[in-house]
């Protein structure tokens, strides 16, 4: 670990194994043992090679390197970021589902008006006498009743639904 992080980070600085040895007062062969592994360098030395690298002793020997408060917070705010984008992104797709959910509810009333335009109600002529005729009628009717009602209504609230989910895009 040692012997990687001194390599590292002299190619990092761009040193050479001379320069660093010239640095510490040292042959390049010593700094070369450091480097593969063969040698440790003493305690004094250590504090020098940090003195001349520009790091910590800690991070010498393999200390990871503790994030700051500052990349913690960019880190927390890119992701707040992504999570908005996602949120935007389903609101906007959920406005455009209940869009159409609301245009195909206008189609429905009004291919349900036509219907019932050129059927033009005829279980009004039919013989009511026969119980189950007379039952079969009164739910046709019932439903026609109904939906001459309240199909207006469904459809004025759906046009406003289409047009306030327009709204903001």
């Amino acid at each position: 670990m040692l012997s990687e992080n001194i390599k590292a980070i002299r190619k990092s600085k761009g040193l050479s194994q001379q320069e660093l040895a010239v640095k510490l007062n040292v042959v390049r062969q010593t700094v070369s043992k450091w480097e593969q592994g063969l040698s440790v360098p003493d305690s004094d030395m250590l504090i020098s090679l940090s003195e001349v690298l520009e790091i910590p002793v800690s991070t010498l020997l393999g200390e990871t390197v503790v994030e700051t408060e500052v990349d913690r917070l960019k880190a927390i705010s890119e992701k707040l970021e992504i999570i908005n984008l996602q949120l935007a992104q389903r609101k906007i797709t959920r406005r455009k589902m209940i869009r159409w959910l609301l245009i195909a509810l206008c189609a429905i009333i009004t291919i349900g008006f036509a219907a019932l335009g050129i059927v033009n109600s005829p279980y009004l002529g039919w013989d009511y006498s026969d119980p189950e005729t007379a039952v079969l009628g009164v739910a046709f009717h019932s439903f026609e009743w109904l939906f001459v009602r309240v199909a207006p209504i469904l459809f004025l609230a759906a046009i406003v639904g289409i047009v306030l989910t327009f709204k903001k895009e």
